[in-house]
């Protein structure tokens, strides 16, 4: 079954490692064998900050666009991802299985798609915290 992608203007994406760019116009691309796609808005940015899982995104994005580097980062990942589980509860844990579980069986983009709502999970404790620091700090200011 082919697939089928509509990119927005100037649009990135990444096809077998190869990083491409759509034009200023709409278009629809057809991809009718197998190939490790995954579009601009799916891979992390460079100044996104360093944290567990953002790391191990990261980790399992490289396994998806650089083919030859899979057998060195598999393991990593799945190391990774086991301390993940042990850092992480429930709702997270299931989506961090779902990812590893992709892991095992080569398909990091499904990987990087189950470990996108642990991301904002992630992302909603920083902020917590951040939050109660600020709190913190402000009470003990006065």
């Amino acid at each position: 079954m082919a697939l089928k992608l509509t990119l927005r203007p100037d649009e990135r994406i990444v096809v077998n490692g190869c990083m491409m760019r759509n034009s200023s116009r709409r278009h629809v691309l057809t991809i009718e064998s197998h190939a490790d796609v995954v579009r601009g808005h799916d891979l992390l940015d460079e100044d996104a900050p360093v944290t567990p899982v953002t790391r191990v995104y990261y980790l399992v994005q490289n396994a998806l666009i650089h083919s030859k580097l899979r057998d060195d980062l598999v393991p990593i990942i799945q190391r990774e991802m086991a301390n993940l589980a042990t850092t992480f509860g429930h709702p997270s844990l299931g989506h961090i299985f779902e990812a590893a579980n992709y892991v095992s069986v080569g398909d990091y983009y499904k990987a990087m798609r189950a470990l996108r709502p642990v991301l904002e999970h992630e992302a909603k404790l920083f902020d917590h915290i951040s939050s109660g620091a600020k709190a913190s700090a402000s009470m003990a200011a006065e």
